[in-house]
């Protein structure tokens, strides 16, 4: 999963977004509310959901949510505020906003209100995936082959997981960056290119059939 935070105290912004790679996710931020509608604007299937504060300089969390809404960009937001007035949390849950949060906050019901945010639209976050004898569990992040458990890296899995997710398409590099990698990583790196020899040797089946291809000069595919 990767989220964007849309926070202008760079010193909160970059404590939850180090604070969410911890946990498992793939984060960015940005410090104003233009920045934030322009990023959700342009690459709304980029993110998983979006963290955004209301008291934003240059456009303000109430007015970007409203904005994505009414141009049905439906991604999920949890919006923070350091308001704490009951006419605060309606003017923020009918802006379009899924959920509010209170500053200051604690991070552990910070990732319970995302985890909350990524369960409800089940038809596109599963609980689990299986192709062929591959079996991912998101929730407990546990992967079997076979009915052998596979031990993967934290970045093996979120890309196995976005492969999972759109089965027979050929994903490109640059889509498995932007779903594992943050904003700022080397995009010209091998490091996708690794991430997939890796993997495709951890879930190679006994008959040799190439389950994870390769799609050379586009991207890579997971057959069903």
């Amino acid at each position: 999963m990767k989220i964007l935070i849309i926070e202008d105290n760079e010193t909160l912004a970059s404590g939850i977004q180090q604070g969410l790679v911890q946990e498992g996710y793939a984060a960015d931020y940005v410090l104003d509310g233009e920045s934030g509608a322009r990023r959700i604007g342009f690459g709304m299937h980029d993110y998983d959901a979006v963290i955004l504060d209301i008291m934003l300089p240059k456009k303000d969390g109430i007015s970007v949510c409203k904005d994505w809404r009414n141009a049905n960009i439906t991604i999920p937001v949890l919006m923070l505020t350091a308001k704490d007035t009951t006419e605060d949390t309606i003017v923020g849950l009918d802006c379009g906003a899924d959920d509010y949060l209170i500053k200051p906050f604690s991070f552990d019901e910070l990732t319970a209100r995302i985890r909350a945010l990524l369960r409800r639209p089940a038809a596109m976050v599963p609980d689990e995936f299986t192709i062929k004898d591959i079996t991912l569990h998101t929730g407990t992040r546990r992967v079997t082959c076979a009915g052998k458990e596979v031990p993967l890296t934290l970045k093996e899995f979120m890309v196995l997981e976005y492969l999972m997710r759109h089965p027979n398409k050929v994903v490109t590099r640059d889509e498995l960056y932007d779903h594992a990698w943050d904003f700022a990583a080397n995009a010209m790196s091998n490091t996708v290119d690794v991430h997939i020899k890796n993997l495709r040797k951890k879930i190679a089946h006994g008959n040799n059939e190439k389950v994870l291809e390769t799609i050379r000069g586009v991207g890579y595919r997971l057959k069903a």
